[in-house]
């Protein structure tokens, strides 16, 4: 799939096996996936612009990179979201932050808004949307679709896990916009869950259940 990237670095696939134990505590889970998020980040931004600019070293004047143009907006689907949100945040600490309220409705499993905060200028900024999950992917198309109503067209999706089910929704929804992910698992069970998955993210993340 040309629009999918899975960032099967030995390091991430390690850290991904802790959180999917269903034994680890909620401590080490949030830690482990600020750490994936980094790592994720690292791919992602592979291709930011750059430009050269005159600096001084210690020992002579040069010409160095540095990135250009608008700063990297990451966009948070809340509440789990702001788990990887942090962890790209270490690596990117100048971005520019937004927030995309969505819950799932346990029956239709259709996306309801109830939070939508981005910078204004969103539509000449690098956009990077995280969720955990990408399963039946109608939050992560929706929240894509808001970003588009606001103009934003560079746009970059990162989860730490994707169903096949919800890489053909966005591909069918979004084909412009490449999904980064650590694992493409199995598929969906009855519920809308990535199987064999890692349980809920957002309950695991903040302790929640």
């Amino acid at each position: 799939m040309r629009h999918l990237t899975v960032v099967d670095h030995p390091l991430v696939q390690h850290k991904l096996t802790l959180l999917r134990m269903k034994q680890t505590p909620t401590a080490e889970f949030r830690r482990l996936v600020n750490e994936i998020a980094l790592l994720l980040a690292y791919e992602i931004t592979r291709d930011l612009p750059l430009e050269e600019v005159p600096i001084e070293t210690p020992l002579m004047p040069a010409r160095s990179k540095v990135l250009a143009g608008k700063k990297v907006c990451i966009v948070s689907i809340l509440r789990a979201g702001d788990g990887l949100l942090e962890g790209m945040l270490d690596l990117i600490p100048s971005a520019r932050v937004g927030h995309i309220g969505l819950y799932r409705d346990p029956v239709t499993l259709q996306p309801v808004d109830y939070y939508y905060k981005v910078p204004q200028d969103i539509a000449e900024r690098p956009v990077i949307v995280v969720d955990p999950m990408l399963a039946t992917a109608n939050s992560a198309a929706r929240a894509i679709a808001r970003l588009k109503e606001s103009g934003a067209r560079d746009i970059k999706f990162a989860c730490l896990l994707a169903a096949p089910e919800g890489l053909a929704r966005m591909k069918e929804a979004h084909p412009d916009v490449p999904v980064f992910t650590a694992s493409l698992d199995d598929g969906l069970d009855d519920h809308g869950y990535i199987l064999p998955g890692l349980g809920d993210a957002g309950d695991r993340l903040f302790g929640t259940k």
